[in-house]
């Protein structure tokens, strides 16, 4: 077990930029440093933050020896190589969703983080939610009965976004309703089978050859009697945005509410009622804890800013933090580790390789299994 402070560098700092406080207040962590290309907007943010070491160049960062860990934030494309470069630079590694964009690259990180001994953690938001820590909650305390079978949706659209998503197989980023179906049960996907459905504009098309608006996906979990399905979409498709998940129980059921902001829906037998989720900020230490819904500031003289942290991704980003930091500091292995987070994201890569097949089944390859 590590007491001392384990200093963090953070990559990327559009969406990035909401974790440095968290990291500043956190006692198992030292907010070393930043990178960012540009370096205006990356001194900038130092000043702010009152963070001295401020890199533009990612592979200069790698070579500082006080950096123990990095927490990558980059367009989707860079992780796996970012990842591994860390890994091989001897630094622990926390990266958003999802892991890779490749089942090789996947394969490429486990074998590294098996190679090197270091920490490996996907930082998958849903399953550090409110919603989720709540359904996790009633399901541990025998709530929700025997599992029967799990759903989740991520539906959204992408129109005017950066270039690189134009077009993107909507399973492509499937992580976050991949990841709170497997993570309820503690559950790995063993195969899968996908259908694409409808059709985007044809512009939108040639850039990743994937035609489908929606792609719909069944998972059967390995050693067990559960499989969930997955939904997923990304362009031409009326809906609010909505990231949900349901679970279905022999006691209980939860469903996730229709329209954002509304109330969930918990069935016990065959009468629903309304429920309010609570916050979880009390499973955090207390330094923390505010972080699951107030706005997040260093001090008065920074909020030109504009680093607003709110309830945006379910509270679940000092509950990431924190997961990852005692994770190095107990040397054990945090969840999603890098075969855990290997299998929820190549579920999705799989997924449409299948959509493409015509709904082939495509088994979940060795590598990204726990060995029990």
């Amino acid at each position: 077990m590590s007491n001392r402070p384990f200093n963090i560098a953070i990559i990327g700092l559009g969406f990035g930029a909401e974790f440095i406080p968290i990291y500043q207040k956190h006692k198992l962590s030292n907010m070393y440093a930043i990178c960012q290309r540009n370096k205006e907007k990356a001194e900038e943010i130092g000043k702010a933050f009152g963070i001295e070491k401020v890199y533009t160049d990612y592979d200069e960062l790698l070579k500082d020896p006080e950096v123990d860990a990095v927490h990558i934030n980059t367009p989707i494309q860079n992780h796996a190589e970012q990842s591994l470069k860390a890994l091989r630079a001897g630094k622990h590694v926390a990266c958003t969703v999802p892991m890779a964009t490749s089942v090789e690259d996947c394969k490429k990180i486990v074998e590294e983080v098996q190679r090197t001994g270091l920490t490996y953690m996907m930082m998958e938001t849903v399953i550090y939610s409110r919603e989720f820590l709540f359904v996790k909650e009633m399901y541990d305390k025998g709530e929700l009965g025997k599992i029967q079978f799990l759903r989740a949706s991520h539906q959204q659209e992408m129109a005017g976004w950066p270039g690189y998503w134009e077009g993107l197989p909507p399973m492509h980023y499937a992580t976050h309703c991949v990841g709170p179906v497997l993570a309820l049960p503690k559950a790995q996907a063993e195969y899968v089978s996908c259908l694409g459905s409808g059709r985007i504009d044809e512009n939108l098309i040639p850039k990743y050859g994937s035609p489908f608006a929606i792609e719909t996906c069944h998972i059967k979990f390995k050693d067990s009697d559960l499989a969930a399905e997955v939904t997923r979409s990304l362009f031409n498709t009326a809906r609010q945005y909505r990231e949900s998940f349901d679970v279905y129980g022999s006691k209980k059921s939860f469903e996730w509410t229709l329209i954002e902001h509304e109330d969930s829906v918990i069935h016990t037998g065959e009468s629903p009622e309304k429920v309010k989720i609570p916050d979880y900020g009390h499973l955090l230490p207390e330094e923390i804890a505010g972080f699951t819904t107030a706005g997040v500031y260093d001090g008065d003289d920074n909020q030109h800013l504009s680093f607003i942290q709110g309830s945006g991704h379910g509270g679940s980003h000092p509950h990431l933090v924190n997961e990852f930091l005692n994770a190095l500091a107990e040397e054990r292995a945090p969840y999603p580790n890098a075969r855990e987070s290997a299998n929820i994201t190549c579920v999705g890569i799989l997924a449409h390789e299948s959509a493409m097949d015509g709904g082939t089944i495509k088994h979940l390859p060795e590598f990204t299994l726990n060995s029990h």
